[in-house]
């Protein structure tokens, strides 16, 4: 029988990461350097691969350290949760999520079903809007914590997410020709629209926005009735949607990144176990099954063929 990995190796593991040194990390996990030193010795014979190595007065990541960072994070959650759920002291009170609907719509059942089983006397109220009314929410106080879509520019989010941005139209229907290309979009603050907007007007295609909506229903809707193209993650494509490339005349378009926010002054408890399992929900989301009706460059996927999130840093 193959020896399990020891959780306390791995929390130290990751501390060494977070921290950028074995000295900062021994204070973050209250042990000895060369307690540390030891832990992470004995973490490498049983993985039997080199996990750092010397960077300046740092360390930092070989290949191998950061192939296994994304397993003991995971790890690490999942006993977490695991212990959260026998715990007889569980936390009680209400938390208040915001994220938008598309996002609701796609994430928010796991993130909803594995919270409500480990801490059952939490009340969760989540309001759905679009990412810039969540951000002023969360400035008001009026939520709690946000799921947002990430961007640097505007606002500081904890990047939990990344997975390709696509472009869709309808698949039972034919793409229009010789006229500009017709947009079902956000409202104007919207990162999506403007990134669709920036790349049309890149490669000098035309276009004209048919249909704003912050609703992700709406446009769906519009898509799939093929009266419009629009932006979506791979996570979120539908039966019916057919991905457009750069054959189609289509240009690249910047991975999405999904981020988390939260109010200072919210219940750290609270707020911490929302936040594990989010994270947690969102690890477990590996890839896109693609459902009959789906189609990547003109061709039709079968349901046993899947699409894979680029883990990938967006460069906007």
């Amino acid at each position: 029988m193959v020896a399990p990995l020891d959780i306390d190796q791995l929390q130290t593991f990751v501390a060494i990461v977070d921290n950028g040194s074995f000295t900062r990390a021994a204070e973050q996990v209250f042990k000895t350097q060369s307690a540390v030193s030891m832990q992470m010795r004995r973490l490498e014979d049983r993985i039997g691969k080199q996990l750092f190595t010397k960077d300046g007065r740092g360390v930092r990541l070989t290949d191998e350290g950061d192939k296994l960072l994304n397993y003991a994070r995971r790890i690490i959650r999942l006993n977490n949760e695991a212990i959260a759920a026998f715990d007889d002291n569980r936390l009680e009170g209400s938390i208040r999520i915001g994220t938008p609907d598309d996002y609701a719509d796609r994430y928010m059942p796991d993130i909803i079903n594995r919270f409500a089983k480990s801490h059952p006397n939490v009340e969760l109220y989540i309001v759905c809007e679009d990412s810039n009314d969540l951000v002023e929410r969360l400035k008001q106080g009026e939520l709690d914590m946000a799921l947002v879509t990430h961007n640097p520019r505007t606002r500081d989010s904890e990047v939990v997410r990344t997975e390709p941005l696509c472009w869709v139209a309808s698949a039972n229907h034919a793409l229009p020709v010789d006229r500009p290309v017709p947009l079902a979009v956000g409202r104007r603050d919207c990162r999506w629209r403007q990134l669709a907007i920036a790349a049309l007007e890149g490669v000098d295609r035309d276009y004209r926005v048919l249909f704003t909506s912050w609703s992700a229903t709406v446009v769906a809707s519009a898509v799939l009735a093929g009266m419009a193209i629009s932006i979506l993650p791979e996570s979120a494509l539908r039966n019916g949607m057919r991905v457009l490339t750069q054959a189609d005349g289509f240009p690249p378009l910047p991975p999405v990144q999904i981020g988390l926010m939260k109010r200072p002054g919210a219940s750290a408890s609270l707020t911490t176990a929302l936040s594990n399992h989010i994270i947690a929900s969102l690890d477990n989301i590996s890839a896109v099954e693609i459902a009959p009706g789906f189609e990547i460059d003109g061709k039709a996927l079968s349901r046993s063929q899947r699409l894979k999130p680029a883990h990938v840093a967006a460069s906007w």
